[in-house]
């Protein structure tokens, strides 16, 4: 007999096979069908050699009926018609109506169905236990019983340790033992690779929906990417636009050169937002057609505008950055401290992005009379970009390791922004009022490996 399996458990549950289709059903009537006639026309042959005679006509119809036709429900209830075979296979041979070929196929086919179909491990191993520990019971009890019989297989002599008959016992052992451990082996070889299946099933639907979730948690990332982009962009020129705009309505009447530059800032910032707008709407289109999208940047795979777009915002261009703040009529002065070295395309583009928005914020909330700084330092193993201005700083509230201010910025898009960028390469966020007036911001990035050895 085959090792005992071991049952499968999912969750605590014990996992049962599922019951076969109507289709199954009919197949099974087929073969019950096939083999009563097969077993039938067998013990007429039988019988015309002279063998099984004794048995009456009907009796033999019955055994056939009870041997075979029970196998239409096979794959319903596999030990009852394991049992109620293995009953008529004894019956059949008791009372010598019984045919060598057809009723061993049907009973081996029904000890196999309760391995391959019984909706109980335990139940499966007991039940075929029993029949088989029965049905050896049956052949030695034979065995020892003709063995006494003289008149028995006469030409079997019974003398010697391993005398003809013992030899004729051996043979019958051997074959039964083969029989049935086949039966009982392909019968859970059948079990496992149903069971195999129905867990490669599993494992398909649960990919399946985790490759949704994945498309899904992409687009979000993506869109969250984009509007991070949207609000930087737009906040930035804006408000660029914005003081160039006030600034030329007052010049406008006493100098117009003056107002002429100041007219001339705000073209140029919006053109500039303009493209970065049109970089954005490439960006949407590339996902579009190739829906390839980075999960860890939130950036999309491969060529295109997007890519090209926002490769060209980096920490090398925070210096245009300051120049135009500077030009717009924010005094700013920038820093470098350190050897720079190359970075990752998430921790280039979120330092710039970071600069561009704490400036417009000094901008936009720190008075027309603030100065700013743009400190980048390049450490062994991090790059810090740090933000300062002169302005009035607000009241700040400190939760973590994070200071936000509560009015105005604190709950603005931009400093969430700041800490998403900061988040998603790794690095700190510092931002709130310094001791000495005016107002920080401060961003760490961690370098990788590769780039510290840069």
């Amino acid at each position: 007999m085959s090792a005992t399996l071991v049952p499968p458990v999912v969750d605590g549950v014990e996992w049962i096979r599922p019951r076969p289709d109507r289709r199954a059903y009919r197949n099974d009537l087929a073969l019950a069908l096939v083999l009563a006639a097969a077993t039938g026309a067998s013990i007429v042959l039988y019988r015309i050699t002279g063998l099984g005679d004794e048995t009456p006509w009907w009796g033999s119809a019955i055994w056939v009926l009870a041997m075979t036709l029970p196998l239409a429900a096979r794959r319903r209830w596999p030990e009852i018609v394991a049992v109620v075979a293995s009953a008529a296979f004894v019956i059949g041979a008791l009372t010598e109506s019984i045919e060598l070929l057809f009723s061993n196929i049907a009973l081996f086919i029904a000890i196999y169905t309760v391995g391959a179909w019984s909706r109980g491990r335990r139940r499966a191993n007991l039940v075929r236990g029993a029949i088989v520990v029965g049905m050896f019971v049956w052949l030695f009890w034979g065995l020892i019983t003709y063995s006494a019989m003289q008149d028995y297989l006469p030409d079997l002599g019974r003398e010697g340790l391993l005398s003809p008959y013992v030899a004729y016992g051996l043979i019958n052992v051997l074959t039964n033992l083969l029989y049935f451990g086949g039966a009982w082996y392909f019968g859970d070889a059948a079990y496992r690779s149903a069971r195999a299946r129905a867990e490669l099933e599993q494992r398909t639907a649960e990919l399946a929906a985790e490759r949704e979730r994945t498309r899904v948690q992409a687009v979000a990332l993506e869109r969250l990417r984009i509007a991070r982009e949207l609000h930087d962009v737009v906040a930035h020129h804006v408000s660029v636009i914005g003081v160039q705009a006030g600034a030329a309505r007052r010049v406008l009447a006493k100098d117009p050169d003056a107002a002429a530059i100041a007219l001339s800032s705000i073209e140029s910032s919006a053109r500039d937002a303009v493209d970065e707008l049109h970089g954005l709407l490439g960006t949407l289109r590339g996902d579009a057609d190739t829906g390839s999208i980075d999960l860890a940047t939130g950036r999309p795979v491969g060529d295109g505008p997007a890519t090209s777009s926002t490769s060209t915002r980096c920490i090398d261009r925070i210096d245009d950055l300051v120049a135009e703040s500077a030009t717009n009529g924010l005094p700013v002065t920038l820093a470098i401290v350190g050897e720079p070295r190359t970075v990752s395309a998430v921790v280039d583009l979120s330092a710039y992005r970071i600069a561009q928005e704490a400036l417009t914020n000094v901008r936009k909330h720190a008075g027309s009379s603030a100065t700013a700084e743009v400190r980048v330092r390049w450490d062994d193993d991090a790059v810090e970009l740090e933000v300062t201005n002169t302005g009035t700083a607000t009241r700040s509230t400190t939760t973590g390791r994070t200071t936000k201010p509560a009015d105005p910025t604190g709950g603005s898009l931009g400093l969430l922004g700041m800490r998403e960028r900061v988040a998603a390469a790794g690095g700190t966020l510092e931002t709130g009022p310094r001791a000495r007036g005016g107002y920080l911001v401060r961003a760490r990035f961690p370098l990788r490996r590769e780039e510290v050895r840069s």
